[in-house]
C-alpha cells in the first residue's frame, strides 16, 4: 500500500518567539533555521517582514535552503483598501518566500469585536488576500484563526472562511486551535466533518498546549485526515507552548500506526540530530533543558531499579520504546539506594571502567552508593562524584589538594546593600602548608575564587584550573528542624565544553558547598591527568 505524504511546518521562529522571555536575533534565527534544514522539515516559517526590525533584517539576507521551504507570516489584508494596496502584504510578497502563511478570522465573535467588521467584509478580506498571493505565484497557506472555536459557535461561518481561501487558490488550510482549548476527540470529530468540505490533503494541522494536549490533539487530527502538521521544537510558545515537534516526528517516524500509512520527509538517518536540535534551542534560550523530555530528555531512557537494569539488558524493549540511540540519546542508567549490581555495572562500562562483575569491590561499591544515600547523596545525576567514589575505591585516582583547614565569613555594612562573602583556605601541596583567600558574592564563588585566584600558590595545579567554570549551584534542604541536612549540587564546565555535575551532604550548607566544589576540582584535576600531591 502506497503511504500518504504529511508536511512538517516548523513555527518556531515565529510563533515560538511568542513566548514570554524570547527574543531571537537575527545570528540565533540564522543558527535554529539551519538545525532545522539538516532535520529535514519540510516548511521553516521565520517570522513576520514588515512587523519589526528583527523580522525584516533576517528575510532580506535570508539563508538559502536546499531542502526546506522558508516561509513567510502575515495577516490578511485591512478593511478599505485593495490586497494590492496594503503595505503589510507588500512586505510579505516583497520578502522573497516561495510560500506565505496568512492567518485570518474565523470566528464570528472575533470578527464581530476584535476585528468591528461584518462577516462578509471578513471573507473578501480573505478571499481578495488569498488571489493576491496566489496571482503573485505563492504557495499560500491559509491559517484559520480560532477555527475550533468559530466551528463549535457558528460551523457554517467558520467552514465559509476555510472554504473561501480554498477556492481562490490555497494550496494549505491549518485549523488554529489558538487557545488551546479543544481536546482530542473534539478535534478528531470536527477534523473529519472539515473532510467533507475540503480534502484531507489540504488541510493542516495548529495547535497550543494549554490543556496539555498539543500533540495529543496534533496526532488526531492526522488520524482525521489532515496531511500538513505545525509545531516548535520542544513545543516553545506563549503561555503553554505550540505542539511538541521534537514529540510529534519521532512518533510519526517510529510509530506502527503512523509509520505504516505515512512517510514524512525526516528520513532515519536525519532523526538522529533530533537531541541535538532540541538542546540547541535550549542552548540559545540560555535554558535548562527539560531532563524528561519525551525522546530527548537526559532521563528519557534512563533507568534506575536493579530489576530494571537486568531487564533491560536482556532485552531493551522491556522498558524502552525505542532505541534511544534513534534520535540521538542514549541510555542513562542510574545509581541510587535501589541499584542492584546490574546498574552499578552498567554504569562502570558506560565509564569505560573494566571489571570482572564477580569482583566484592562491585559489591563494596553498591554498599557504599547505598550507605551515602542513607545519609542524603544522591547519585542520580551527580555523574562525576559517583565516576570519582568509583574509582578512588579501584584506586585510580590519587590525591590532590589536601585541605587542612577553611573559613567563610559574610559581611554587610548597614549603609550599603552589598553582600560581600570572604573565604581562607588552608592547602597541602607536597607536604607545604598554602593560605589561600578570596572574595566573591556568595560563600561558593568566595570559596572558589580562594582555591583558583590563588592558584600561581599551587602552581603545580595552575594550569589545570585556569579554564574551570561553575555554571550552576543549587541547594535542597533534605529534612526539617535546626539539624537539617543539606544537598548541594554543583554544575562545571571548561573549555573543553564538557558539563559535569558532583554533590556534597552536610548538617552545614558551607560544608556541604565545599565537598560539592572540591569534588568538582578533583574531577577536572583527574580528567587532565594532574600529578599526584606527594
Amino acid at each position: 500500500m502506497k503511504k500518504e505524504r504529511l508536511y512538517l511546518f516548523d513555527t518556531t521562529l515565529r510563533d515560538g518567539a511568542q513566548t514570554q522571555g524570547v527574543n531571537f536575533s537575527t545570528d540565533e534565527k540564522n543558527k535554529i533555521a539551519k538545525a532545522l534544514e539538516t532535520l529535514g522539515v519540510d516548511y521553516i516559517e521565520a517570522g513576520w517582514p514588515g512587523a519589526n526590525p528583527s523580522d525584516t533584517k533576517f528575510f532580506n539576507d535570508a539563508p538559502k535552503f536546499k531542502n526546506s521551504t522558508l516561509v513567510a507570516f502575515g495577516m490578511t489584508k485591512r478593511s478599505g483598501r485593495s490586497a494590492a494596496n496594503d503595505p503589510g502584504l507588500s512586505a510579505i510578497l516583497n520578502a522573497n518566500t516561495k510560500s506565505v502563511c496568512i492567518v485570518g478570522k474565523t470566528w464570528d465573535f472575533h470578527v464581530d469585536v476584535a476585528l468591528g467588521i461584518s462577516k462578509a467584509e471578513n471573507l473578501e478580506n480573505i478571499i481578495e488576500t488569498t488571489k493576491h498571493f496566489v496571482k503573485n505565484k505563492k504557495e499560500f497557506l491559509f491559517d484559520a484563526e480560532h477555527f475550533f472555536d468559530g466551528y463549535k459557535n457558528n460551523k457554517q461561518y467558520a467552514l465559509q472562511c476555510i472554504k473561501a481561501a480554498y477556492d481562490n487558490g490555497a494550496r494549505w488550510i491549518v485549523l488554529c486551535d489558538t487557545n488551546g482549548g479543544t481536546l482530542p476527540f473534539e478535534i478528531e470529530e470536527i477534523v473529519t466533518g472539515v473532510t467533507k468540505v475540503i480534502p484531507g490533503k489540504n488541510l493542516g494541522i495548529h495547535t497550543h498546549n494549554d490543556t496539555e494536549n498539543a500533540v495529543a490533539n496534533t496526532l488526531a487530527a492526522v488520524k482525521a485526515g489532515v496531511r500538513h502538521v505545525q509545531g516548535t521544537l520542544n513545543g516553545l510558545g506563549e503561555r503553554c507552548g505550540n505542539a511538541n515537534l521534537v514529540s510529534i516526528i519521532p512518533t510519526l517516524l517510529f510509530k506502527n500506526y503512523f509509520k505504516d500509512k505515512f512517510e514524512i520527509s525526516i528520513k532515519e538517518k536525519n532523526i538522529k540530530h533530533l537531541t541535538e536540535c532540541s538542546r540547541l534551542l535550549d542552548e540559545i534560550l540560555n535554558r535548562k533543558p527539560n531532563n524528561h523530555a519525551a525522546y530527548v530528555g537526559a532521563s528519557a531512557f534512563s533507568h534506575k531499579g536493579g530489576l530494571h537494569v537486568s531487564a533491560v539488558e536482556k532485552n531493551p524493549k522491556t522498558y524502552e520504546h525505542i532505541d534511544p540511540k534513534a534520535v540521538g540519546n542514549v541510555r542513562s542508567v542510574v545509581v541510587s539506594d535501589q541499584s542492584g549490581k546490574s546498574n552499578i555495572l552498567a554504569r562502570l562500562e558506560k565509564l569505560k571502567i573494566k571489571i570482572n562483575k564477580n569482583d566484592p569491590k562491585v559489591q563494596k561499591l553498591l554498599d557504599q552508593v547505598k550507605e551515602r544515600e542513607f545519609i542524603g547523596y544522591s547519585y542520580d545525576g551527580a555523574d562525576a562524584s559517583f565516576e570519582l567514589l568509583t574509582r578512588r575505591l579501584l584506586g585510580q585516582v590519587p590525591d590532590y589538594l589536601k585541605i587542612k583547614k577553611y573559613e567563610v565569613k559574610v559581611e554587610k555594612l548597614l549603609d550599603d546593600e552589598k553582600i560581600q562573602s570572604f573565604a581562607k583556605v588552608v592547602l597541602q601541596v607536597d607536604n607545604k602548608d598554602i593560605t589561600c583567600e578570596g572574595a566573591g558574592n556568595g560563600p561558593v564563588n568566595a570559596m572558589d575564587n580562594a582555591i583558583r585566584s590563588n592558584s600561581n600558590n599551587i602552581s603545580k595545579y595552575a594550569k589545570y584550573l585556569k579554564d574551570l567554570k561553575l555554571l550552576d549551584y543549587k541547594v535542597r534542604i533534605l529534612n526539617t528542624g535546626t539539624n537539617a541536612t543539606t544537598r548541594v549540587s554543583i554544575e562545571s564546565t571548561d573549555d573543553s565544553g564538557e558539563v559535569w555535575f558532583t554533590i556534597g551532604v552536610s548538617p552545614n550548607i558551607i560544608d556541604a558547598s565545599f565537598k560539592a566544589l572540591i569534588d568538582s576540582i578533583d574531577y577536572k584535576l583527574f580528567k587532565e591527568k594532574a600529578p599526584a600531591n606527594l
